[in-house]
């Protein structure tokens, strides 16, 4: 299959790169001209713009950061929908306002563009192995067109509901998460500060009811002191900001994402927002006077 991949970055290129190891036909578009190389090397094409890839594939894939990054790749001068022709297919894999979403969407529609919704959850690390969890809105036809490719880049894709629902379920994954974070860093600094060991706490809770992929993968990180980023406070960030905004204009609401939001920002004034979210027992050693390791 030729698929056109827009967004090279920590996410994108290895995601592109397993695209193209198995065996699709590549045209790429980024600002990094390094990550576009790696990316020719292994066969890819370079394209100058949005629209020239669009010219090129029948569906085009962006990983991009944010909302307005895609409504410009897909809508803006040069963009997706300048080079798209009716019955082309935009798969967006960011992780967006799902409301945002859908306005995309709607004015590519005009064009007889179709458009999905595919955001990703695992990090970096799942990105390379090709293990990542993908949440799909759209058309239940295309969703089923295009699940093996998808599956190339992903342990698990799953279909949740019209254009905007892969975005919704991404968000209530970083609320989850994050919430979770938040708990394993308060729990392991109250250990701390009531004069028991937390490793051997963590070790002690990890196999029952409070056990969690998110504990496994965080609890340790916070114990070695090992802040290096599999996903940065920032990023964290961005997506709560998307969680709120989404919440609010349907008048959900959603306390905890609001206090998690604050505790970020707090860390994010602290200089810490290029760590990895681990870093919110940063915020409970602050407070509590107390170190965890």
């Amino acid at each position: 299959m030729k698929i056109g991949f827009i967004g090279l970055g920590i996410m994108g290129k290895p995601m592109s790169k397993n695209l193209v190891k198995a065996g699709h036909e590549l045209v790429v578009c980024d600002f990094n001209k390094d990550a576009v190389a790696e990316l020719v090397e292994m066969g890819a094409k370079q394209a100058a713009n949005g629209a020239e890839v669009a010219k090129e594939c029948d569906v085009v894939i962006t990983m991009l950061p944010n909302s307005p990054h895609v409504r410009s790749v897909a809508l803006g001068e040069n963009g997706i929908v300048d080079g798209a022709h009716e019955g082309s297919v935009l798969i967006d894999m960011s992780s967006i306002d799902p409301t945002e979403s859908k306005k995309i969407g709607e004015e590519l529609a005009k064009k007889g563009i179709e458009m999905l919704d595919a955001p990703v959850s695992g990090g970096e690390p799942k990105a390379i192995d090709g293990t990542l969890s993908v949440m799909v809105g759209g058309k239940k036809d295309l969703f089923d067109k295009y699940y093996d490719m998808l599956m190339v880049m992903a342990g698990s894709v799953v279909y949740v509901g019209e254009l905007g629902s892969g975005n919704v379920a991404k968000l209530a994954n970083q609320i989850v998460v994050a919430v979770n974070i938040a708990a394993v860093g308060e729990a392991l600094a109250f250990a701390k500060k009531a004069g028991t060991d937390p490793e051997l706490v963590y070790q002690a809770i990890r196999g029952g009811l409070a056990g969690s992929t998110v504990m496994d993968a965080k609890a340790p990180m916070m114990l070695s002191r090992n802040f290096k980023p599999g996903f940065r406070i920032e990023l964290h960030i961005k997506d709560l900001n998307n969680a709120l905004n989404a919440a609010h204009a349907i008048s959900a609401p959603v306390p905890l994402t609001g206090q998690l939001m604050e505790m970020m920002q707090a860390l994010k004034a602290d200089g810490y927002e290029k760590d990895d979210h681990s870093s919110l027992v940063k915020f409970y050693e602050k407070i509590g006077n107390v170190t965890v390791e």
